[in-house]
């Protein structure tokens, strides 16, 4: 379920949704809120950058983890800071591509490449892999 948290203007420049757990169709439902959020934000090709992040890292989440997710994305006047955040303590591993398929390895390698920054943040519970945007890089 999709939640806009804050108040006034607050309130529109801030995504947080729950994941169910191997919830796939939630990459979808993820991308589309995103759009909204972004719906003005930033040079043209930004939010298509953001919306195709996102979708790996909510991916990523609900694929190898086996549990519940918290996607958050805020709009500042810095640029977008997107979070996955799950209850696995197992980090990541940025790997290159199995070439012989073409679906599994490429999810960190676009987020490294496409992200102004992006990294894994641990929790007491858990970590987060997030990136950042600015609105105005080329």
């Amino acid at each position: 379920m999709g939640e806009r948290t804050g108040t006034g203007a607050e309130r529109a420049h801030r995504l947080r949704r729950t994941l169910g757990r191997a919830d796939l169709g939630a990459v979808p439902k993820a991308r589309r809120e995103l759009r909204e959020l972004l719906r003005h934000w930033g040079r043209p090709g930004r939010s298509e950058i953001a919306e195709l992040l996102t979708s790996e890292l909510v991916t990523n989440a609900l694929v190898h983890t086996d549990d519940d997710a918290v996607l958050t994305a805020v709009v500042s006047p810095d640029g977008l800071r997107v979070e996955v955040r799950d209850f696995v303590a197992r980090r990541p591993r940025l790997c290159a591509p199995d070439t012989g398929d073409g679906t599994h390895g490429r999810g960190l390698v676009l987020v490294q490449s496409l992200a102004d920054a992006w990294g894994v943040s641990p929790h007491g519970v858990g970590k987060s892999v997030w990136f950042e945007l600015g609105a105005e890089a080329a």
